[in-house]
C-alpha cells in the first residue's frame, strides 16, 4: 500500500472508548479510530455517530475499526473500504469491554436507540 497523508501509523488511539460518549456518559455500539489523529469515536449505528461527526469537523478522511479481530479501513471521501498499514497498538478496544458498551451505561432498550 502506498503511503497516505491521512494515515499516520505512529499515532496512538485516544483511549479505549468513544471520546465524546465518555465525556457525555453516553454509550456506543462499535468503535472507530481516526487514522490521522487517533480519535476514537462511535460508529454510525451508535446513537451519537461521533466518528462521522469527527470527520465532518476535522476533515480527517480515514477511519479504521477499533473492534477486536477487524482490520478494515474506510475512506469517507471515496466511500470505500481498503486494507491499510499496521498502526500503533492498541488496535482495538479491550476484549472484556461489552458490545454495546460500556457496561453499566447501555439502556435495556438499547436496540430502539440505534441507527440501522
Amino acid at each position: 500500500m502506498a503511503e497516505r497523508a491521512d494515515i499516520d501509523p505512529s499515532v496512538s488511539p485516544s483511549g479505549t472508548g468513544c471520546v465524546e460518549c465518555e465525556e457525555e456518559r453516553g454509550w456506543w455500539v462499535h468503535l472507530r479510530r481516526c487514522t490521522q489523529c487517533g480519535h476514537i469515536g462511535c460508529c454510525d449505528t451508535s446513537p451519537s455517530q461521533h466518528a462521522t461527526a469527527h470527520w465532518r469537523e476535522t476533515g480527517h478522511t480515514v477511519i479504521t475499526s477499533f473492534e477486536p479481530g477487524e482490520d478494515w479501513f474506510w475512506d469517507y471521501t471515496t466511500e470505500s473500504g481498503f486494507l491499510g498499514p499496521q498502526l500503533t497498538p492498541p488496535l482495538s478496544r479491550p476484549d472484556a469491554q461489552t458490545v454495546p458498551g460500556p457496561a453499566g451505561r447501555v439502556p435495556d432498550d438499547w436496540q430502539s436507540h440505534i441507527h440501522e
